[in-house]
């Protein structure tokens, strides 16, 4: 991939990005009918397909399987937030987490073994919406994307740069294989949410804005490094020996304000 034509793009976006953001009303959600019919179908999606496969992967597969496929996504997912933190020039940050990078992909086997998290080690979380808003970017309109759910202008234009330009799968030569990797990556992720949308669906007689609330105030938490907004050593948040993520931490939290 031609790295000039990376950047190129990246300021295309984040131009657009203030352009957007400029243009940012009192109403967080003025799509809100279009929204809703996204929603709908994700939430068919998810029942019908999504969510049927991870149960069934969680319930064949051995638990140390899952664990392990989990901590290899996750230590993929640490390379796109040690960019990032260079980007926020968040320097300690940013040896923090490589020296987990590299400590989970030496001694921990390319991550299937947490072993930075064993011994004390931090995990934390930054992707290029957070490094936009970091630096000003406003959030923009919320959008629900199909297949992936909540998000904003913001963090929409995000998701694809991590998506393409940071994360390390992108740069799998091989499409098939790429795809594969891939596939397994959307398996993990919903797996990892299984319990966290068992609480969505319970927790409102409006699941719709009470995601969107809980996205948008979790998402601000996240921009301004708001303290303990995110809290990956809260055992409260362990489940079946996953180690917490961050979406059961937003759902969990919102319903018990």
């Amino acid at each position: 991939m031609n790295v000039s034509n990376v950047l190129k793009n990246l300021i295309l976006m984040v131009i657009i990005l203030f352009l957007g953001g400029c243009a940012t009303t009192n109403n967080p959600d003025p799509l809100e009918s279009m929204n809703r019919g996204i929603y709908k179908f994700n939430t068919a999606f998810d029942d019908t397909v999504a969510k049927p496969v991870a149960k069934g992967y969680k319930a064949v597969a051995p638990s140390f399987v899952v664990k392990g496929i989990n901590n290899f996504f996750n230590n993929i997912r640490d390379i796109v937030t040690v960019i990032n933190d260079l980007l926020q020039f968040k320097v300690k940050h940013a040896l923090n987490d490589a020296s987990r990078v590299a400590i989970n992909s030496t001694i921990g086997i390319l991550g299937f073994v947490d072993v930075h998290t064993m011994t004390g080690g931090e995990r934390r979380k930054e992707d290029f919406g957070q490094t936009l808003g970091h630096w000003g970017v406003g959030s923009g309109a919320y959008i629900v994307i199909p297949f992936f759910g909540p998000s904003t202008v913001r963090d929409g234009f995000g998701l694809v740069a991590d998506t393409l330009y940071f994360d390390p799968i992108s740069y799998i030569s091989d499409v098939r294989t790429r795809n594969q990797v891939r596939l397994g990556q959307f398996i993990d992720a919903r797996t990892e949410l299984l319990n966290a949308s068992d609480i969505l669906e319970e927790a409102s007689i409006d699941p719709y804005a009470f995601q969107r609330d809980a996205y948008l105030q979790y998402r601000d938490s996240l921009v301004n490094d708001s303290d303990g907004s995110v809290d990956y050593d809260d055992e409260n948040l362990l489940s079946d020996g996953y180690e917490p993520f961050t979406e059961e931490e937003l759902v969990s939290s919102t319903a018990n304000n």
